[in-house]
């Protein structure tokens, strides 16, 4: 699963106090948008409308009638110097690769949490809460796509839980954000993990020297959108590109006019 003025002080969360209507983290976007660093593996912000997607689920679940939701996974924030008052309950997308230290933590500290976890190792670690298997492709908002389902204590002794309706509703929203994603086309010199692994895909075998490159996180054009190069990437010498683009064009088959065709072209209105 991209880091992301200021509406509270540095020692104070963004949080949401939810009564008889769920509404969106207006704080917590605000600051995210604001504040846009490197990003990391663990940076996998939240797009609105899966969040609010697992809130109406949880409220579903859970009567959260005067209770505050409390998001402590932001950029600088740290979840166990978090207060944490009576009556809260955690729903966030903490750091994958520390997600069962967060989750025992929790447990140890008695705090109620809903939390996004990695699908594919949500067994991995025996902890004493529900794994709520979902396993719906999220594409977040750094651009990584993550298999994702939760973790919990807020649904008694069951252990694991798989949902076919959370799983369809995330799939909606995660279909209609491709329908909207716009198409990149990079400059012949850059080069990118997957453009290498699309060669090696096609039994191509690509080699660039050191001298020809020069790492970069994302091009200055893109910096106006908000976004990068996914994973970082290089920029290539004009020799090197010009090698990147033959090897692309070495397993596509070129189909040329004919004379024949050309005459009939000029013919043509």
């Amino acid at each position: 699963m991209e880091k992301q003025g200021n509406l509270f002080n540095d020692n104070i969360p963004p949080v949401l106090q939810v009564k008889k209507k769920l509404s969106r983290h207006e704080d917590y976007e605000a600051f995210v948008e604001k504040f846009k660093p490197k990003k990391t593996t663990d940076d996998c912000y939240t797009p609105p409308a899966v969040y609010d997607c697992i809130l109406k689920y949880v409220s579903t679940k859970v009567d959260l009638s005067g209770r505050e939701i409390i998001r402590p996974f932001w950029p600088g924030g740290d979840y166990e110097k978090t207060d944490y008052p009576d009556n809260y309950i955690v729903i966030d997308n903490p750091p994958f690769s520390i997600i069962s230290k967060i989750a025992r933590y929790y447990l140890e500290k008695n705090i109620d949490f809903f939390l996004f976890a990695p699908h594919l190792t949500l067994f991995s670690a025996n902890i004493d809460c529900t794994a709520i298997v979902c396993a719906a492709d999220i594409v977040y908002e750094n651009g990584a796509k993550v298999k994702t389902s939760f973790l919990s204590n807020l649904f008694g002794n069951a252990r694991v839980i798989g949902d076919p309706a959370l799983y369809s509703a995330l799939t909606k929203i995660n279909e209609k954000q491709k329908a909207n994603l716009p198409k990149y086309q990079y400059p012949e010199n850059v080069l990118t993990v997957s453009m290498v692994a699309k060669f090696v895909a096609l039994g191509i075998p690509v080699q660039f020297d050191k001298k020809e490159l020069y790492h970069t996180g994302g091009l200055d054009e893109q910096k106006k959108y908000n976004t990068s190069l996914f994973g970082s990437g290089f920029l290539l010498s004009d020799k090197a590109a010009a090698d990147k683009a033959a090897a692309d064009k070495a397993n596509i088959i070129e189909w040329k006019l004919s004379d024949r065709e050309r005459n009939i072209i000029k013919s043509l209105g």
